[in-house]
């Protein structure tokens, strides 16, 4: 099968209620066209659609299950008027973003029959995720029953990891009956910049030391020697290591134990934990998102300037640790929503780490919104580098080469 077969490749998103979708032509490397259809499965389902280049348009639907999601999605994309394909036979391939594959999979993969009963099992790991990404595997296969799906999982690139950095000092038969360990995610995210700083930095991903920092409402950090992972700050779960729009990050596990003897319930700290906490827990304004807190922070509120404060910390304390692990860098990578928008975030960090050579410069990082380039001094011995994310288009690639390399063998 020649490689051109697979020029036109859908990236799937499934979520529990929603579904997004982005349509790539590997050939002309463009995105045509994406779109979500959320609120699925309730009267409300709506599709926001747009066109590469062209304004969001948003219409009401009726979605009843990920199939009919996925049916209305490709209607829209082959629609004679508003559509950027002629018939739906035009797409070769399908990438889907699946969230934890554990320890069977540490690269991306053609999905068969024995790949999702893999991401079934997986599924304890990540119950509101795996479940929905399987979700839209099956709706794929009905509505393209010929075309090839590809995997590419959140947690694969950080699999390269050794023992000594994902184990926990825990008792042994946790990790042997349970499968509990450092996993990490966002690791789609890690290797699109990795392989993007490359490119900028003109030096080869073999010789490269780089400190990825994926900042947004989820976040966390990667150490990567020679395209390897060394270590990253989430762990078994998202909650792990950074504090994030409404996660908690690292904190004394014991403080669960304390909780719970004061009578909230597994549910309760749970939800604490991962849904009130973080930057919404402590900013004192009942936000997660990081703009608010900024500009909270700007009028002088106590509590806002201690959680920009809280989140540079933690951040620059991971960034010098990973620093020595790696024997030192080539770069700090920022990206995500914050770490590619939000200057007052990476000055937060960044003035915590003149002593490791990295030096801000004030207006190149008032300057830089979302676009690639340089935040720090042109005579720092460790330069910070935004490099704006692509996770679809990653997916996209990641979904090309597995079919490119199955066509080969």
């Amino acid at each position: 099968m020649p490689l051109k077969k697979f020029d036109k490749i859908l990236v799937i998103n499934s979520g529990s209620s929603s579904l997004k979708f982005t349509l790539f032509s590997m050939s002309s490397k463009t995105m045509l066209a994406k779109g979500l259809v959320e609120r699925i499965g309730t009267p409300n389902a709506n599709l926001v659609y747009q066109r590469d280049g062209e304004p969001k348009m948003t219409q009401g639907i009726a979605a009843e299950n990920h199939g009919k999601a996925l049916a209305m999605a490709c209607k829209m994309l082959a629609d004679p008027e508003l559509g950027v394909i002629k018939s739906l036979r035009e797409v070769n391939a399908i990438g889907h973003r699946v969230v934890h594959g554990a320890e069977e999979f540490s690269d991306s993969v053609v999905i068969t029959e024995d790949v999702k009963a893999s991401i079934k099992r997986c599924a304890d790991l990540a119950p509101l995720h795996n479940p929905a990404n399987l979700d839209g595997v099956v709706a794929c296969e009905t509505v393209f029953p010929n075309v090839p799906n590809v995997a590419v999982f959140d947690t694969a690139f950080h699999q390269s990891m050794p023992k000594h950095a994902f184990m926990y000092a825990i008792p042994q038969k946790f990790y042997d009956e349970y499968r509990i360990r450092k996993y990490g995610f966002h690791g789609t995210s890690h290797k699109f910049v990795m392989l993007a700083a490359a490119e900028h930095l003109k030096k080869p991903v073999e010789e490269l030391s780089l400190i990825t920092c994926h900042l947004g409402n989820g976040s966390s950090i990667a150490a990567i020697k020679g395209g390897k992972v060394l270590d990253t700050s989430m762990g078994m779960t998202p909650l792990a290591g950074l504090i994030m729009g409404t996660r908690c990050g690292d904190i004394d596990p014991a403080i669960i134990f304390f909780l719970a003897r004061k009578g909230l319930s597994v549910d309760e700290i749970d939800n604490a934990l991962n849904k009130r906490s973080g930057l919404m827990g402590i900013n004192g304004i009942d936000s997660g998102d990081m703009r608010d807190t900024v500009n909270a922070a700007a009028q002088g509120k106590a509590a806002a300037e201690n959680a920009l404060n809280m989140f540079g910390h933690r951040t620059a304390f991971y960034i010098g640790g990973y620093y020595s692990l790696l024997g030192g860098a080539d770069a700090i990578i920022f990206t995500g929503g914050i770490g590619e928008n939000s200057a007052p975030a990476r000055r937060a960090i960044l003035s915590r780490l003149e002593a490791l050579g990295c030096k801000l410069d004030e207006a190149k990082n008032k300057a830089i919104m979302g676009t690639a380039g340089a935040i720090t001094t042109d005579t720092s011995k460790l330069p910070a580098v935004v490099i704006p994310t692509n996770e679809e288009l990653m997916i996209a690639r990641e979904t090309f080469r597995v079919l490119s390399e199955t066509v080969k063998k």
